[in-house]
């Protein structure tokens, strides 16, 4: 059913970007799957498009590892916006990795930009869904129509009456500085406020664009074979993300990124764990993007478990 430890582990996706004119570049899925849905990204002038910096990725890298052919577009690839969106969605139906034509998500971490690209909707009806960060000010002031489902992060505390679209979904962000919260590399990043809002995304945008969905049990139950079972450091980190983050609370160890983790898992972990190590599982739930198990933790404590 698994791979064969004795073997390399198949190499992990690669970013391939592609310019498809200044400030517009396309990337396809990172995931092991290789293809999947279309999405448009809207941000902010940045040289740091395919970084990942402390375990944090761009918002170009995120959206590919979670399986989208990704055209981001900077704000000064919008200078004429409804042509520049239409090429962004052409690119996507051209690309030989997104997989479903017809229908594409937008998530725009500027509101300024959403006020720009807003009247090309109604002549763009391959976008079925968006998402929009923004201060709370600035919510829902565009006087433009939109027709397709729209899902708002909005910085600051809830007003006593709601402004813009009824239609449209709306998180608040009480405790963040600004609706950058979202943009990666960002004085007012907020790494615990931006994954909130990006699981509350994927459950937005994935029945919308159709996927990607994938079996995150299946996933999860390979990974902890390759930790437990057949002990391989590299085919447990083969099934993990380019920059993975793991922490074993009990003893707050583990790490951030793929050297640090590698490291921990080959002299901390996998080959120091007991070898009658079981675990019982006792519950699962699992949710858009993660899985999370309650379980007895069974072995014999013959040896000091660093991470425990």
């Amino acid at each position: 059913m698994y791979a064969d430890i004795s073997k390399p582990p198949a190499p992990l996706p690669h970013p391939r970007p592609k310019e498809v004119q200044p400030g517009v570049t396309l990337l396809p899925p990172l995931s092991r799957r290789g293809h999947g849905p279309g999405l448009i990204i809207l941000t902010e002038n940045s040289t740091g498009k395919l970084d990942i910096q402390d375990g944090v990725p761009s918002a170009l890298i995120k959206w590919a590892e979670e399986g989208y052919s990704v055209v981001e577009i900077q704000a000064l690839g919008l200078e004429h916006a409804q042509s520049t969106i239409r090429q962004a969605v052409e690119a996507l139906k051209q690309c030989e990795d997104c997989d479903i034509k017809d229908k594409f998500g937008l998530v725009v971490y500027d509101v300024q930009l959403w006020n720009k690209v807003t009247p090309a909707l109604s002549t763009t009806p391959e976008l079925v869904g968006a998402v929009i960060y923004a201060d709370q000010p600035d919510a829902g002031s565009n006087p433009t129509k939109i027709s397709i489902p729209t899902l708002w992060h909005i910085a600051g505390q809830a007003p006593s009456a709601s402004k813009g679209p009824e239609s449209a979904k709306k998180y608040y962000y009480p405790s963040v500085q600004s609706s950058k919260f979202a943009t990666p590399f960002h004085q007012h990043f907020h790494y615990n406020s931006e994954a909130l809002s990006h699981t509350r995304n994927l459950t937005h945008l994935k029945p919308l664009l159709g996927g990607p969905y994938f079996d995150l049990e299946t996933i999860w139950d390979e990974h902890t074979y390759y930790e437990f079972a057949d002990r391989s450091v590299e085919h447990t980190m083969s099934t993990m993300v380019q920059e993975p983050y793991v922490n074993h609370v009990p003893t707050m160890t583990g790490g951030i990124g793929r050297e640090a983790l590698t490291n921990f898992y080959r002299h901390n972990f996998i080959f120091n764990n007991s070898a009658d190590t079981e675990m019982e599982l006792i519950s699962r739930i699992i949710g858009i993007d993660r899985v999370v198990d309650e379980f007895i933790f069974k072995f014999t404590h013959d040896r000091e478990l660093d991470w425990l």
